[in-house]
């Protein structure tokens, strides 16, 4: 019985799957998939813009005269059509009767996409957006700001896409012109539209307070040292930064999320909040006098500040912020807003540390198969950056730590894989790099842990590497340990 439902290739795998007597003909299926209300995407985009949470199981009835969907929410019964959908892809012309009930695990099942690093064009993130759907991943984390590029307009700040959109092009022959790229209203309007009818709520991320050259290259006046600044055409970590004693940062960080809100119906919004050195503030007169009003003894809690206040806008505007792990740093001062969102990625200690605090928390540490831009497999020939992470690392992924009591584990939202884009140019790349890890963490997200099985996922991967190809997708293809 196990052997024959691995044949389905189903991914992730469904909670249930009970085979019963008889078949049904490819051409059946496919005539039940295709009659299926055009209505059915539309109001799983209704559910997804209105609704935090929502009711995502569904069962699925195949008989070989019939087929009956039960879901209590439009969302369960898309994800229902998306197991057909997949049995569909399979080369095969008939299929076994059989009963699914089926739910997922964690209400976060995440996908991050750096387009600031590199431009990736919306008919991209629309294919990409299509293959989460596929399976069965609910959010889009959207970073479009960093030092070496700012993607979305501001009517008030036109500078911030006519100078931060664009910099240096060090990949070509010296005298080529500046590379970037911006998404215009109408465009992330059609991301979001196009995301939401498959069942993904999109989640932009600005970064504050680090990770700001692009801002900085746009509006000097926002740092501590006036500049002169320039979007960075280099990676890494660079000391210039938002000044934190400087009134008109929030005066513009207000404005801009306003924009923000406009443009992205969903109810969260990530701020950043990581790696952001602390040496401009050390030095910066304006710094130093917003420590002495708020009681502060080193630069370092002025991250706590301004995570706070950040927070506090997001919060008026009825928005609920996110923030890498770095936001819990310096907060013995000012504490955390109670609504705020910790997304660990420095290993896992900063998603227990939050949970025990009584934050929600992401699970998306570099350590433990969550970064798609390291290598996929520790070989010289392999494209990646920083690491490596294999297929099997991802699948081994569990959002709760084996820490983590029941209390701490209910604060755990779910976990997402990261793509950052250093590296990353050109979107085949980047295609060969999120899947199939991405396969495997849709299913650590999907299934409980004890239900989870390697070997059989690599026997059913074997098939959904087929859907992977159909969809025209060019995927990592070695060793998965």
């Amino acid at each position: 019985m196990k052997s024959e439902i691995e044949k389905l290739g189903l991914v992730p795998q469904p909670n249930s799957v009970e085979l019963t007597n008889g078949s049904i003909t490819k051409e059946k299926l496919a005539d039940f998939f295709r009659s299926l209300p055009e209505t059915l995407s539309a109001k799983a985009s209704d559910s997804v813009k209105k609704e935090i949470q929502k009711d995502e199981s569904y069962e699925l009835e195949i008989s070989s005269d019939s087929v009956k969907i039960n879901a209590d929410s439009e969302v369960g019964a898309f994800y229902a059509a998306q197991t057909i959908r997949q049995l569909l892809m399979n080369d095969c012309e008939s299929y076994p009767c059989m009963t699914i009930k089926d739910s997922p695990a964690y209400g976060w099942r995440g996908f991050m996409l750096d387009v600031s690093r590199n431009f990736y064009p919306v008919a991209f993130i629309k294919k990409i957006l299509d293959s989460l759907a596929l399976h069965k991943m609910n959010r889009f984390h959207w970073h479009l700001t960093d030092d070496q590029g700012w993607r979305f307009n501001v009517p008030e700040f036109p500078k911030l896409t006519e100078v931060g959109s664009w910099r240096t092009n060090i990949r070509g022959w010296t005298g080529y012109p500046p590379v970037g790229g911006l998404y215009s209203d109408e465009e992330i309007a059609e991301v979001v539209q196009f995301a939401a009818e498959r069942g993904i709520m999109v989640v932009p991320e600005v970064e504050t307070p680090g990770h700001a050259s692009a801002v900085l290259a746009s509006y000097p006046e926002l740092g501590c040292t006036g500049g002169p600044y320039h979007v960075e055409d280099r990676h890494g970590i660079f000391e210039d930064v938002l000044c934190a004693g400087n009134d008109k940062v929030f005066e513009t960080f207000g404005t801009i999320f306003d924009t923000v809100c406009r443009l992205f119906p969903g109810p969260f919004v990530h701020i950043g909040g990581d790696e952001c050195p602390r040496v401009r503030w050390e030095k910066c007169p304006k710094c130093a006098a917003r420590m002495k009003a708020l009681g502060l003894t080193e630069a370092g809690q002025l991250q706590s500040f301004m995570t706070v206040r950040m927070a506090k806008m997001l919060d008026e505007r009825g928005k609920i912020p996110v923030g890498w792990d770095e936001v819990l740093d310096g907060t013995e001062k000012m504490g955390l807003p109670e609504s705020l969102i910790v997304q660990s990625w420095r290993g896992i200690k900063g998603g227990e540390k939050a949970a025990e605090l009584g934050h929600k928390v992401i699970m998306s540490p570099n350590t433990a198969g969550c970064y798609l831009d390291y290598a996929p497999y520790k070989d010289p020939c392999e494209p990646g950056n920083l690491s490596t992470i294999t297929v099997k690392q991802s699948y081994d992924y569990s959002p709760v730590t084996e820490s983590m009591g029941q209390k701490e584990a209910g604060f755990v939202l779910g976990g997402q894989g990261n793509l950052w884009s250093e590296v990353i140019y050109a979107p085949k790349i980047a295609e060969y790099m999120i899947y199939p890890r991405l396969s495997a963490i849709a299913e650590s997200l999907w299934m409980s842990p004890e239900n989870k099985d390697f070997e059989s996922f690599e026997k059913r991967l074997e098939i959904h590497k087929k859907r992977l190809s159909a969809l025209n997708f060019i995927y990592y293809n070695g060793p998965n340990a």
